[in-house]
């Protein structure tokens, strides 16, 4: 009896050791849905991390992390700071991306050279970054609780490209030239009698009628297009003089404006005469690309950035420093509670490809001529 205790004793007390070491004996079953998420990822080609601990425990090895961020300034120098406080381990470094420079970073890009690990990617460009992209299958780990990422901001067909914010349009006007009450409430209000000849200003990159061709429909968008040329608008080219034009009384309306630009002019207003007001349905386009360079230094540094900026903490940095500009995909930002409840008409990720297209369509129902009918 004495023996039998002793041994029982024994093997409890090595059973007990197993289990404070790590050993499988009490752990819980592998996830069947992960592991089968993970094969499936990993047959195409893409990289496939398990846990979030495995992803900080390979960002602490890396110990750095270098950024080409699109942000402002402001904003992504905050944005640093805050992921410094919960990854200290993690020395950041950023670069600020100055004027068109997105063709050299995808010089870069195609020669190996980039010594960056992530960067925006360029709209205009899109479908070239591709093969030169880091091969985690984000949407996968995403899916799979892995990264706390909402799904919808990473490219279904690609699942390596990330969405971090949005941008909406809207109408900005002054508000001692029209009051609220007489603002077009609808897209088609803009073509009555009364706001013909000059009333309004249009910008002639339609980034705004994109966003509502995925929604309405391609010949919706282009025959709209025609009828607002065909109410002798004030053509204009980019905004930020638009709402300087406006702050000074100088026009009433600018047509499909980018609504985080009008906020942060109308902030900075000092007669409070520039207003922005939403109209549904609310065209919306996807914002902020970012992926991981293929070569990256430190791709899961890489990860837990992309996953910091879409959390609480980020997008609250982005709608504190970038009122607005936030994701309609992020639950607890300020645009996806602003446009909660309303129609939406969203260039997303299964009409994007369409964006450029649309855009010229657009400009040539404008009636400007295009560069090859100049040419004698």
């Amino acid at each position: 009896m004495k023996r039998s205790f002793i041994t029982t004793a024994v093997l409890f007390l090595i059973l007990l050791g197993s289990c404070a070491a790590g050993s499988s004996l009490f752990a819980a079953s592998p996830n069947p849905a992960l592991l089968k998420a993970q094969q499936d990822a990993e047959a195409q080609g893409y990289i496939f991390p398990t846990s979030h601990d495995e992803i900080v425990a390979g960002a602490r090895k890396e110990g750095k992390l270098r950024v080409l961020p699109s942000l402002d300034p402001t904003t992504y120098k905050t944005m640093i700071n805050a992921f410094k406080k919960r990854y200290p381990f993690i020395d950041v470094s950023a670069e600020e991306v100055k004027g068109d420079v997105h063709q050299r970073i995808l010089l870069e890009l195609k020669a190996g050279r980039a010594a960056w690990d992530v960067a925006y990617v360029a709209p205009d460009f899109y479908a070239e970054y591709i093969p030169y992209i880091k091969r985690f299958d984000i949407l996968g780990i995403a899916m799979q609780k892995v990264l706390a990422i909402p799904p919808a901001m990473i490219d279904p067909k690609n699942r390596n490209i990330v969405s971090i914010a949005s941008s909406i349009h809207a109408i900005a006007y002054n508000r001692k030239l029209i009051p609220e009450d007489k603002l077009p409430k609808s897209w088609e209000d803009f073509l009555k009698p009364e706001f013909k000849g000059k009333k309004f200003m249009a910008d002639i990159r339609p980034y705004g009628f994109a966003a509502l061709a995925a929604g309405l429909g391609e010949k919706w968008a282009i025959d709209y297009a025609g009828e607002i040329a065909a109410q002798e608008p004030v053509w204009v080219r980019g905004q930020s003089r638009s709402f300087a034009v406006m702050i000074a009384g100088e026009r009433a309306m600018l047509h499909l404006a980018f609504y985080h630009s009008c906020q942060r002019s109308a902030r900075k207003d000092p007669t409070g005469s520039l207003g922005c007001k939403v109209i549904e349905p609310v065209p919306v386009r996807l914002d902020e690309f970012e992926a991981i360079n293929n070569a990256a230094p430190h791709p899961y540094s890489s990860l837990l950035w992309m996953e910091f900026q879409v959390s609480p903490e980020g997008q609250k940095i982005i709608d504190d420093y970038e009122p607005l500009n936030s994701s309609i995909y992020a639950s607890d930002s300020a645009l996806a509670k602003l446009t909660q409840g309303k129609k939406l008409s969203v260039n997303n990720w299964n009409t994007f490809h369409n964006t450029s297209k649309w855009m010229q369509m657009v400009f040539k129902a404008f009636g400007f001529p295009r560069a090859e009918e100049t040419k004698r």
